[in-house]
This record gives structure tokens, C-alpha cells and sequence, in this order.
């Protein structure tokens, strides 16, 4: 089967950084407003609820760790094919992808559902809320394939320079999720009332029936990047995405380990409402970060696209400007959340005081590192759209575990208020920030991948 004479292929020409990141960042600002509903249905069930989501959320995320590392792979993979004019590799790394994460879906699905709850055991929660956290971790880990098709097939796609059929899944996820939610959280229109737990099975269930019809449409051939059955077992494929994801998946790790730390740090010592606290404050945040995470995609997509054409200063230039877009945009969101800080927490969390006075201190304390983050997501996304995974892996060590935890732990052992825990996070990206600015003015990072790689 051949997709495309390639030496015939049509002369391309790449998208902006706005036409990259707009459709994400709509796709992410929709999903953020879906975990908002979710936090606020589940809000009014009290703070460990809130705290089980949270945990729930954590753990998920250390799951989705090998599924993140193979699609920084093929964003950066596909990226390079694609601005090459190579659609037919583009195609193949695409599959080979696929079939790959979904084993590792796989793996991890049957490792969450069955450690569950002694995953939940390690935030340090009462029993009430580590109860409510182990479903929430089983149902998570349950429906974890339709993460991966989405990761792996959007990842594909915006590399290719298509951000808007990644949207419009994401608005078909959420139209079926927000029905969902509504039903098994609350326990209406004749479903269980699963409570807390009803917003994992939501989410996972809504990914899991629009991720068919996605890969439906990618083998019958309707999608940007086309299905290619063919020659997708080659050896030196996967050793390009090893090579590019495994200090994506060790990054990963390590975050996920200095996260899962630092909120049993503020579990064990200040108590749910201070960790109900952190998650609320995180979602009412994530307006801003969701708009970093856009143009860390577009920076990425733009990066290793310019670079499989030979253009090494035009990658530069996309670095930059999606770093100077991302600081703006989140420094400004983060600022007009700050005005209604306590507003929000109210609107979550409801009269829980002690829950409104946390979240309200840890919003503020989020709100001064929006800028830092902005430039820890772009140019870290740059950098790894070119191949450079290495580096961001290093910065996330010495920031998560040398500075936030370390500084979370000498403040919690002297028992100093739980503010003193939330604001370790600004030192983190302080670090890391300075660290990746160095890296992408050095130019490191423009022969991260070997010819000898390359030419496999």
C-alpha cells in the first residue's frame, strides 16, 4: 500500500504558532472546564471526595508516564517526516506508535486496577478519603487504552500541523463526558450513584467511545495522517522512539515521584483539607497551564518540522516565540484568577473555611509561578520536538526532587504553616526555567538526533 509518491508530494507550508496552538489550547481550556464541573459535583461531597479526585488525578498521571514519553516521540518523529515531505514515514512511525502504546496501555491498565489500593495508601489520607481514592484509581487505570489512542493519534496529527481534528475530538470527549458525569457522580437518569468514583468512570468511558470512532476514521483514511498496516515492525522505528521517549518516561517518573512526595508531604502533615486544597487550587489554575500547553505543542511541531527541512534558525525563532506568547498569556490568566481567588474557592468548595483559606493561599502562591511555568512548557516542549529529551529530564530532577521537595520536607519537619510547603513550587521552576533557557541558547539541542539515527 503506498499513501503518497513522496517525490511528488505537494510543497508545504507551515503553520504559525497561533494555528497550532489555538486549537489545543480550546481543546485543553474544554477539558479544563470539564474538570472544573467535576470538581465542583464532587465538591459538595466534602473535602476527602475532593482529595480522592486529587489522588485519583496524581496516580493517573504516573500511569499516563510511558503513554506521554511515546508521544513526545512521535510528535517529534512524525514532525521531522512530515517537514521533510516523507508523509508515507510519517504514516508508518504513526502505526508503529499506536501499536506500541496500547500494549503499554495494556500493562499499565492491569497494574493500576490491580494495586489500587495500596497506591492509594501512600498520599497519607484518612480512610474515608483513601477508600474514595482507590476507586477513583481503579476506574482510572480501567479505561486507560482511550487515553493512549488520543495521546498517541492527536500527538500524530498535530505534528503533521492538524491541531483541529485533536479539538474536535476533544469537544466530542467532552459533549459525552459531561452527561456522564452528571449521571454517575449524582446518580441520575436510572445510572449508580458512584459518587466520587463516578468521575474517573465518566471521563474514561467518554475516552474510550470517542477514541473508536477516531481510530475508525484513521484506517478508513479520513485523518491528515493515514493508516499504513504495512512495514511498521522495522527494528531501527522503535530504536528512534526509544531513543527520544525513555528520558521522556524517566522524566515522567521522576515527576510523577517528586509529586506523588510532595502531596504526601502536605497529606501527612497539614490533612485533607490542605491536600483538597492543592487540587482545587491546581484545576481553578488550569485555564493558564492549559494555554502553556498549547504553545509547548505548537513549539515542539514547529521545531521538528523546521528542522527535518533544514532550517535551524527557524526552529530557533519558534522556540522563542512560543516561550514569549506562553509567559504572556499564562502571567495575565493567572493574574485575573488571583482577583477572584476566594470567590473560586467558595464556588468549590462551598463553606469549608479551612478548604477556602488553603486553596486561597495556594492560588496566590500558583499565580507568581504561571510565568516560570510558561517558560519551563515551551521551551521544554521545544526542546523535545527537536529530539532533546535528555536535558528537560535533568531540570526536572534537580527542580522537582533538589528543590520543591526538599524544601517541602525542611519546612514540614519544622512545622511551619502549609503555605511555606506551597510556595517550595516557585523555587522548582525558578530552576528549571534558568536551566532551559541556558540549554536553548546554547544550540545543544539542534543535533540532539544523531545522523546515524536518522538515516536507520
Amino acid at each position: 500500500m503506498t499513501i503518497q509518491d513522496e517525490s511528488a508530494a505537494p510543497k508545504y507550508t507551515r503553520p504559525t504558532i497561533w494555528q497550532l496552538a489555538a486549537p489545543s489550547i480550546a481543546s485543553n481550556l474544554m477539558f479544563s472546564m470539564v474538570a472544573m464541573v467535576q470538581t465542583k459535583f464532587v465538591g459538595s461531597m466534602g473535602a476527602p471526595a475532593v482529595a480522592a479526585v486529587g489522588a485519583g488525578q496524581r496516580v493517573f498521571f504516573a500511569l499516563q508516564a510511558l503513554l506521554m514519553a511515546i508521544g513526545v516521540g512521535t510528535t517529534a518523529l512524525v514532525a521531522r517526516s512530515w517537514g521533510a515531505g516523507q508523509r508515507e514515514e510519517a504514516s508508518r512511525i504513526t502505526s508503529a506508535s499506536l501499536m506500541f502504546g496500547g500494549l503499554v496501555g495494556l500493562v499499565l491498565m492491569i497494574f493500576g486496577m490491580l494495586f489500587s489500593h495500596q497506591i492509594a495508601e501512600v498520599f497519607g489520607l484518612d480512610e474515608n478519603a483513601a477508600q474514595l481514592a482507590s476507586r477513583n484509581i481503579f476506574w482510572l487505570a480501567a479505561f486507560i487504552i482511550g487515553f493512549a489512542i488520543d495521546i498517541i493519534l492527536s500527538s500524530a496529527l498535530r505534528a503533521a500541523g492538524n491541531a483541529w481534528t485533536p479539538l474536535l475530538f476533544g469537544l466530542a470527549v467532552n459533549l459525552v463526558n459531561l452527561p456522564l458525569l452528571y449521571a454517575f457522580i449524582l446518580g441520575n437518569w436510572g445510572a449508580p450513584r458512584m459518587g466520587a468514583a463516578g468521575a474517573p468512570f465518566a471521563s474514561g468511558l467518554s475516552f474510550i467511545l470517542c477514541g473508536a470512532v477516531l481510530v475508525f476514521l484513521w484506517m478508513r483514511q479520513k485523518l491528515t495522517i493515514k493508516f499504513y498496516p504495512g512495514d511498521i515492525f522495522k527494528k531501527a522505528r522503535y530504536q528512534r522512539l526509544l531513543h527520544i521517549g525513555y528520558p521522556v518516561a524517566l522524566e515522567q517518573l521522576v515527576l510523577q515521584f517528586g509529586f506523588f512526595l510532595f502531596m504526601s508531604l502536605i497529606g501527612h502533615y497539614y490533612g485533607t483539607e490542605a491536600f483538597a486544597a492543592y487540587n482545587v487550587g491546581v484545576n481553578m489554575l488550569n485555564a493558564a497551564m492549559v494555554v502553556g500547553s498549547g504553545f509547548s505543542i505548537a513549539g515542539a511541531t514547529l521545531v521538528g518540522q523546521h528542522l527535518g527541512a533544514g532550517d535551524v534558525e527557524g526552529a530557533a525563532r519558534s522556540g522563542w516565540r512560543a516561550c514569549s506568547m506562553a509567559v504572556g498569556a499564562m502571567s495575565l490568566i493567572g493574574f485575573l484568577i488571583v482577583l477572584n481567588a476566594s470567590v473560586l474557592a467558595r464556588f468549590f468548595l462551598g463553606s469549608d473555611e479551612i478548604a477556602v483559606q488553603r486553596t486561597t493561599e495556594f492560588t496566590y502562591i500558583m499565580a507568581a509561578m504561571l510565568p516560570l511555568l510558561g517558560v519551563d512548557m515551551a521551551i521544554g516542549g521545544s526542546l523535545r520536538g527537536a529530539g532533546d529529551t535528555r536535558f528537560p529530564l535533568m531540570t526536572s530532577f534537580l527542580g522537582l526532587i533538589g528543590v520543591r521537595c526538599a524544601l517541602a520536607a525542611t519546612f514540614a519537619m519544622f512545622h511551619l504553616p502549609v503555605v511555606w510547603v506551597y510556595s517550595s513550587i516557585i523555587g522548582d521552576y525558578m530552576l528549571k526555567g534558568s536551566m532551559l533557557i541556558w540549554r536553548f541558547k546554547s544550540g545543544h539541542w539542534k543535533h540532539a538526533l544523531s545522523k546515524r539515527l536518522l538515516a536507520a
